[in-house]
């Protein structure tokens, strides 16, 4: 029980007999006398009846008398005064779990914890109060989640892969166990295009071809790799200009823990690569890809160094997405796309949103090599497409600018 009374702006005199009365209602509950806790603090109340403080000590010893309806209405009081105070939620959480309303209390705790300070400036007893509360909170949404599984049963069973995956995710969010991610492009967003993490492989009936020309890109790749790391082959990913903020990119910047060996870059391609893999060069020319020049299409092995995690970050442009062939896959590698965390497997492609904030891990001790390449966001009609190359070709030649720095917006 709190022994503290705020002022409000009441006359001094007031203020003083209200805060002398919550003082021996302190006393009175400690000496274990709470019905005449509850006489001081009514009386408290009379003189300062905005006091949030007073009516949390009224609910904790009516509480104490074992009137938790009557602790409730005098903690609505508190909450009508002050609706996101803490103490006041987890303390009306706790009296829903001991009357026996699991659901109530369960969706209680919730609310409170979204407003519970740090752990460390907890004392020992709110401390015990809050763990509590996480327990009983992950029980309700266990339980929920449950509900909510039967409810849709049926139907679910009865939806197409996309379909249920979405589903799952909208209860995920529904019960607050993960966030919405957006589309966040570093330099084009164009509107109306959904943001979806990992898209459906039935969008993509092309993926299959990739898919098969698996053997034959890796047995070209295991060439490039017995030549070595020639620098003028295998370039760093990240090339910043000197002066740039780095940010998060400081540590990658130059560095050959994440290289490329090119294709096509910029939407120029890199005649010498493309001969050294003639036959990933012509998969790659009957992909989909991005027609922009100076810009797309954008082609390589991404080659992950032992003990390298790229950060999270977004992309360039939601108008394109990057398909990943995966072609090296050592066991501790991972990639994560918004909320959805996947694994890489040896000939199998996804495609994913890369202006969704991603980021990918190599924790192994051997290199990790995959096909990384951008196509045309399927969404767009063929219309669209010839606008936006006009529009991203026209503000570089109004600007006079030439191709940007990398700026790791390729999908890693």
């Amino acid at each position: 029980m709190g022994d503290e009374a705020g002022t409000g702006g009441s006359r001094p005199e007031t203020e003083d007999q209200a805060r002398g009365l919550n003082a021996a209602a302190v006393r009175a509950m400690a000496a274990g006398q709470p019905a005449r806790a509850v006489a001081l603090l009514e009386e408290a109340l009379s003189f300062l009846p905005s006091q949030v403080p007073l009516w949390l000590n009224l609910a904790g010893a009516h509480r104490a008398l074992g009137q938790p309806q009557v602790a409730l209405s005098a903690l609505d009081r508190a909450l009508a005064l002050d609706a996101r105070n803490f103490m006041a939620l987890l303390m009306r959480a706790s009296l829903l779990d001991s009357m026996d309303q699991p659901r109530q209390a369960g969706a209680a705790y919730g609310t409170a914890l979204q407003l519970a300070p740090p752990d460390a400036v907890l004392d020992a007893a709110t401390a015990r109060a809050v763990a509590r509360a996480r327990e009983r909170h992950a029980e309700y949404l266990a339980d929920l989640d449950g509900f909510l599984k039967e409810e849709i049963d049926g139907d679910l069973r009865r939806c197409a892969s996309g379909e249920a995956r979405r589903m799952a995710r909208f209860v995920d969010m529904a019960l607050g166990r993960t966030k919405p991610y957006h589309q966040q492009p570093a330099q084009f967003f164009y509107p109306g295009l959904p943001a979806i993490e990992f898209f459906d492989r039935e969008e993509f009936p092309w993926l299959a071809e990739l898919e098969a020309g698996t053997d034959a890109v890796r047995a070209e790749l295991a060439a490039v790799l017995r030549d070595g790391d020639d620098p003028q082959r295998f370039v760093p990913y990240i090339t910043y200009p000197e002066g740039l903020p780095l940010d998060q990119w400081a540590e990658l910047n130059h560095s050959p823990r994440w290289s490329a060996f090119h294709f096509m870059h910029y939407g120029r391609p890199h005649a010498e690569n493309r001969a050294r893999c003639p036959r990933t060069a012509a998969l790659l020319d009957a992909m989909p890809q991005p027609q922009v020049p100076g810009k797309s299409p954008a082609a390589m092995f991404s080659i992950l160094k032992p003990r390298t995690r790229i950060p999270a970050h977004t992309g360039v442009s939601n108008t394109r997405l990057v398909v990943h062939l995966p072609l090296v896959v050592p066991p501790g590698c991972g990639f994560r796309v918004g909320n959805e965390v996947r694994q890489w497997k040896v000939g199998e492609a996804w495609v994913f949103d890369d202006t969704i904030e991603h980021e990918a891990w190599n924790d192994s001790d051997q290199t990790r090599v995959i096909l990384l390449f951008d196509i045309w966001h399927p969404h767009l009609s063929a219309a669209e497409r010839e606008m936006i190359t006009r529009i991203m070709t026209g503000i570089d030649r109004f600007n006079g600018d030439g191709p940007a720095p990398e700026s790791a917006g390729g999908g890693l």
